[in-house]
């Protein structure tokens, strides 16, 4: 049993080997540790740092994003054999003597992926309220979309088992934490949290969530548009249905007022608009039909790139 434990890293050569340093060696029902950093475009001695440290390296030649990392660390993953990987923050704030602990429910085959909970215990203390109430308010999106309640769905401190490595197929540069957590989800995996402790330090600035708006925006699209691949038909008919619903709204307000007045003046152009917004309405349910048929093509697809990835890496 073979497990990786992976760190994103952008210009962390201060901290980096005292981190490498203070991870776990040995692990209770794993044969072999190893320790990955991907170098997201540092610009100082992160990559000479880590591999002096003993670590593995991949590095990047500029910076990709955390979403673009994760995905090389799961390419490293498939391809060195690993059958857990790991990830955790190269900043400190987690605890990686909880490693063992958020890695047990893959062992006990109760999970594919473990993700970590920062807020069984409420706020975690440092925590900016914004930040914490914009992961309450993703984790509540989360939650509607996947069927299945969440309370953190940001936390990069993180579990998957080689199943989840095979299957997952994620697009996200800028961050892949809500992205992975649908994706796993909609194949039918089993994604379960677990409580972990964090550290906020007060004078570190987020590289992910700096700022809040923009973070929002970012990750709200990376959601948005894996809600169309994976539910096409929720995606354009709730679109569909809402424009539909306006435009039935006015075309009976011009009605009554028609059978109250006898004529339809000053209102007519009510009545264009909410033709329109049946007509557009119609049409995106229609997009929504099509989409839902062409997403067969698309579960067909994911079940052939997993397949040849199996053979490729696993035989």
């Amino acid at each position: 049993m073979k497990l990786t434990i992976y760190m994103p890293a952008l210009n962390e050569a201060e901290g980096i080997g005292d981190v490498i340093r203070s991870l776990p060696k040995e692990i209770e029902g794993i044969d072999e540790v190893k320790i990955l950093v991907v170098d997201d475009g540092s610009t100082d001695d992160t990559a000479k740092i880590a591999k002096e440290s003993g670590a593995d390296v991949v590095s990047h030649g500029f910076n990709k994003g955390v979403g673009s990392a994760f995905q090389s660390a799961v390419q490293y993953s498939l391809e060195n054999g690993v059958d857990i990987l790991v990830s955790i923050d190269a900043d400190r704030q987690f605890n990686s003597d909880q490693i063992p602990h958020i890695i047990k429910p893959i062992l006990n085959k109760e999970a594919d992926m473990v993700t970590g909970n920062r807020f069984a215990n409420g706020i975690p203390e440092n925590m900016p309220k914004s930040k914490y109430w914009g992961n309450e308010q993703m984790s509540k999106l989360i939650s509607l979309i996947s069927g299945q309640r969440f309370r953190d769905v940001s936390c990069g401190f993180r579990a998957y088992n080689r199943e989840a490595l095979l299957r997952l197929n994620l697009f996200g540069a800028f961050t892949y934490t809500q992205e992975s957590i649908l994706d796993m989800v909609f194949k039918g995996l089993r994604v379960v949290e677990f409580p972990v402790d964090v550290i906020y330090f007060k004078e570190r600035k987020s590289r992910v969530a700096g700022s809040i708006v923009k973070y929002a925006f970012r990750t709200s699209n990376i959601i948005l548009s894996t809600l169309r691949d994976y539910k096409p038909m929720v995606f354009f008919g709730g679109m569909g249905g809402v424009l539909i619903s306006i435009g039935l709204l006015m075309e009976i307000f011009l009605g009554i007022f028609f059978l109250i007045s006898g004529n339809f003046t000053p209102f007519k152009f009510v009545g264009f608009m909410g033709f329109g917004f049946l007509v557009f309405g119609l049409l995106l349910i229609i997009v929504g039909l099509l989409a839902n048929m062409f997403n067969r093509v698309r579960v067909n697809q994911e079940k052939i790139l997993y397949e040849l990835k199996k053979e490729r890496y696993d035989d």
